[in-house]
């Protein structure tokens, strides 16, 4: 039964029918009409079969115009495949139960000291050993690491690969991830789902971030950039590319409800991955900036707005260590410490991070508050002591 809602718009639309039959009747036939998705802008002309190739024609050549601009991803995507690797790292015995299964992931040829390694994340070769590791070149050439060593708190890991293996290999270019901008377009490199070799394209979301809850909490020391390029399982320790064709940042993670890309990935910057890399190359492990201070975890907004603050942020120093680098750039407990090298800091964990993976002899400004009154002080980061965990 037709519900009394539609049955106006019923008649309405039979009246409408038979009005435009009988101008039908009334006029001379026209040639038959191909109406476009948007006929309705009135600037358009209607488009008939005698002008729709006159139209493909033109739309080839603006295309032709665009794609000598967009040819910048096929080279860039030409260029850089040579560089990624695919990774497959069966767990070790004891491990086997627990990881669950062969972990797929992605990875990058850089060179250190004029020898080829590869990088990629930690998660990806944790459970394994070079032995039941295997790397393929995208000309699907197979070989296994030589040795590899790994960086839990910031999920980087590095392999040597042997001579013979080595001959051949086209290292990746490397940019300068400080200098990275939010908007710039990057690209995303990897084995999404176990489909090597991967191509996907984006921008830089957002740079800096930290605190995210990643796995099983082992990476304590982030400083993200975020990027809408699709990063899924498979796309770690693949690199991030601008469109130089550098290297600027190594997928790690993703912000997902479903398992997959939601537009949220994250990569740590190229500038760290290859720092941590370097070290563990030469001394087989990490070093750690160190700063030598204690601060307040009860810094609230009434105790910032009291130091005249606008809103909440920065970190309190409470303790000043005996011969650290902060008592030797004189800094004082009650500062309040606002800037570390012109990034804002949000609050203590913001700077531990900060601190922590700075390199070790850099000299950092950092402006605070002390009696009320804005200043600067130069500190020289120093190595973290292994009994320090802390700070």
């Amino acid at each position: 039964m037709t519900s009394p809602l539609r049955t106006p718009l019923l008649v309405a639309a039979v009246a409408a029918s038979l009005l435009a039959a009988g101008r039908s009747l009334a006029q001379p036939a026209e040639s038959p009409r191909l109406v476009a998705v948007d006929a309705g802008d009135p600037g358009l002309q209607p488009l008939t079969l005698e002008n729709r190739a006159a139209e493909f024609r033109a739309l080839s050549e603006d295309v032709a115009a665009l794609e000598a601009q967009l040819g910048i991803y096929k080279r860039v995507a030409r260029l850089v495949a040579p560089s990624v690797v695919h990774i497959e790292a069966r767990p070790i015995r004891e491990h086997r139960i627990r990881s669950g299964g062969q972990e797929a992931g992605s990875g990058v040829i850089v060179h250190f000291r004029g020898k080829p390694y590869i990088l990629t994340n930690r998660h990806v070769i944790k459970h394994s050993s070079p032995s039941h590791i295997r790397v393929q070149l995208v000309d699907g050439r197979p070989f296994r690491p030589d040795r590899l060593w790994s960086d839990s708190q910031t999920d980087v890991a590095v392999m040597s690969i042997t001579a013979s293996d080595s001959v051949g290999l086209a290292p990746a270019v490397l940019g300068d991830s400080s200098r990275l901008e939010i908007g710039e377009q990057v690209l995303a490199f990897g084995s999404p789902f176990g489909l090597s070799h991967s191509v996907t394209r984006g921008i830089v979301s957002a740079k800096g971030r930290y605190n995210l809850d990643l796995g099983d909490g082992e990476v304590e020391l982030q400083n993200f950039l975020q990027t809408d390029a699709a990063i899924n399982p498979g796309n770690s320790g693949g690199p991030l590319v601008n469109l130089r064709g550098e290297v600027v940042g190594l997928n790690t993670a993703i912000a997902s409800s479903s398992g997959g890309n939601e537009g949220i990935g994250f990569s740590i910057p190229i500038n760290l991955a290859t720092r941590i890399a370097g070290q563990l190359i030469e001394n087989g492990e990490a070093t750690r900036g160190y700063l030598g201070v204690e601060f307040d975890p009860m810094f609230n907004e009434q105790r910032a707005r009291a130091a005249g603050l606008p809103r909440l942020f920065g970190a309190r120093i409470t303790v000043v260590k005996d011969d650290s680098p902060a008592q030797q750039a004189a800094l004082r407990e009650d500062d309040i410490l606002l800037t570390y090298n012109g990034t804002p800091i949000e609050d203590f964990d913001h700077l531990f991070n900060l601190v922590n993976l700075t390199e070790v002899g850099d000299r950092v400004d950092i402006e605070l508050i002390r009696n009320g009154a804005r200043i600067h002080a130069m500190v020289p980061i120093g190595r973290r002591p292994p009994e320090d965990a802390i700070r």
